[in-house]
């Protein structure tokens, strides 16, 4: 009798044999140049993950510059700052344009290098060397001199927070020629040399008055320029009456901490600016923070605030989508996903784990879908109990509690098929990195990962199923082969939502999210 090991059968097409390993040992597919990129770019921050260093990242970004066309990079750089929100990763590839096409990069430099920390990002990554250029060069350092003028010397002012380099660093480096008195005495103050103060911008004016105690009045600069100075609670009273909707959100405790909801008329304004829909979409704010920020306020914050951080996080996942039929969405909450989102790098480790970026996506569907069913999975299917009337916060919070273990992707789709389940769509939130459904010994190779095999068991009984992984880490194999019925997104912003609808509506084009990205304009 022929070996069953080797001749199994398999319900549906005839699967594509896994063609990598992934970072755990077990069986994958390669997603292939261009998809590696866009995944790196959409998740990775350049920070040491649960399976690579900060500097394995690096290299690998780099090696896929060097195997795809200068504009796909411009596009994914577009596409990933504008959609995904990220900003050490599409500052990279800006660098890498800077040595590979420069004309690119011009189109594609002001939708990219968008706000201070985003110049500072460029200009720290091309004098590093890493992108083949230790100098700015003409062309950069052309489109450096362009951002500085294209902002009022009041903005200018407020987006200089920030070391290494500073403002006064890069405008040494790119020496601008200011047009007006008004510019060249803020460049004067800023690099440390003689200017007319009496020709500084206002707000800049104010600052100085306040730092040599002749104003009381606090002035409205960013909150990082008055945490070395000392202040009284009047003035962490204006600070928060002034703040901008992140600072508002990253220093609730802060906050509290110095009295400043001992107002309530004051604790009202701050809710009302957290859970404003306007503010949390020009904050590009990520479903995750606001689940962060939630889970880290203190007992005796009051519970407005607390509220607000809820309705606010409604409001950040109304992308959302409303969809027909039987949904099924798997969480990982396997070991790996316990590490931080954002990675991790000494004095700036995000206490958001990947793991409850999963169970966020996970209640969210729930909550626009209570039919959705929920299979988080390790080793096997973890049982829990969800309520869809219960908020977001509640159930992701559940969920991110469950016991962890190794990583099956399979596990839910076995299920689902040993169950004979109808479905229509299944969505994963994992960071990819399966093992525990690899053979360890015996015969490896020539086959279809575990989850292929499964998911052909489900399409079996659901020929029009299709199936959603979300990889939330930057890694470059996947457990489910492209193809019709199945797409590989990677991110954790609110595009992954829109991405999801338009692949459950069947209005994705052939390449998937490849092609979004290739179809970006520059």
């Amino acid at each position: 009798m022929a070996n069953k090991n080797l001749f199994q059968t398999f319900w549906g097409k005839l699967l594509p044999q896994a063609n990598a390993v992934n970072e755990a040992g077990g069986r994958a597919y390669d997603l292939g140049p261009k998809h590696a990129l866009a995944q790196y770019a959409a998740t990775g921050c350049l920070n040491g993950t649960f399976y690579a260093d900060a500097a394995t990242q690096l290299e690998k970004v780099l090696a896929l510059c060097d195997q795809v066309e200068p504009a796909f990079i411009a596009k994914t750089a577009a596409y990933c700052r504008e959609q995904s929100f990220m900003k050490d990763m599409p500052a990279l590839l800006c660098a890498a344009l800077a040595k590979r096409d420069v004309a690119l990069l011009e189109r594609v430099f002001d939708r990219v290098i968008d706000n201070g920390k985003m110049l500072r990002n460029f200009v720290q990554i091309v004098r590093s060397g890493v992108t083949g250029r230790k100098s700015l060069g003409s062309a950069p350092k052309r489109l450096v001199r362009q951002w500085f003028e294209s902002r009022s010397p009041d903005q200018v002012f407020r987006a200089s927070i920030g070391q290494s380099p500073s403002f006064a660093d890069i405008l040494k480096m790119v020496h601008p020629k200011p047009a007006t008195s008004e510019r060249e005495a803020l460049y004067g103050w800023m690099i440390g040399r003689a200017h007319k103060a009496d020709a500084l911008p206002q707000r800049v004016q104010a600052f100085e008055a306040f730092k040599r105690g002749d104003s009381p009045v606090v002035p409205d600069v960013p909150f990082q320029m008055l945490t070395a100075l000392t202040l009284d609670r009047a003035a962490w009273v204006e600070i928060a009456r002034n703040a901008p909707w992140q600072m508002t959100r990253m220093n609730l405790n802060t906050f509290a901490r110095h009295g400043v909801f001992d107002d309530a008329r004051l604790t009202d304004l701050v809710a009302n600016r957290l859970r404003d829909a306007e503010l949390i979409r020009k904050a590009r704010a990520f479903p995750y923070q606001l689940m962060a920020a939630f889970m880290n306020i203190g007992s005796g914050m009051p519970k407005a605030i607390a509220n607000a951080l809820q309705d606010a996080m409604e409001i950040a996942i109304r992308n959302v989508p409303k969809l027909p039929g039987r949904i099924v969405v798997c969480p990982d909450v396997s070991g790996s996903m316990h590490s931080s989102v954002t990675g991790f790098r000494a004095g700036s480790t995000s206490k958001v784990r990947c793991v409850e970026v999963a169970a966020l996506v996970a209640a969210a569907f729930l909550r626009q879908n209570p039919d959705t069913e929920v299979l988080p999975f390790e080793s096997d299917v973890v049982p829990v109990r969800l309520n869809s009337r219960d908020s977001v916060m509640t159930n992701a919070q559940k969920l991110a509690s469950l016991p962890c273990g190794g990583t099956n992707c399979s596990a839910p789709l076995r299920l689902l098929a040993d169950t004979q389940s109808v479905v229509d769509l299944v969505i994963f939130v994992s960071d990819n990195e399966s093992w525990i459904d690899t053979p360890r010994h015996g015969y490896f190779g020539g086959s279809a990962t575990e989850t292929m095999k499964q998911w052909s068991r489900v399409k079996s009984r659901n020929p029009r199923a299709r199936m959603v992984c979300v990889d939330i880490q930057p890694y470059a194999t996947a457990q489910a082969a492209e193809r019709e019925d199945i797409v590989n997104i990677g991110g954790f912003s609110d595009q992954v939502f829109e991405l999801i609808s338009l692949f459950a509506k069947g209005e994705l084009n052939a390449d998937h999210w490849v092609g979004v990205i290739e179809s970006t304009t520059l």
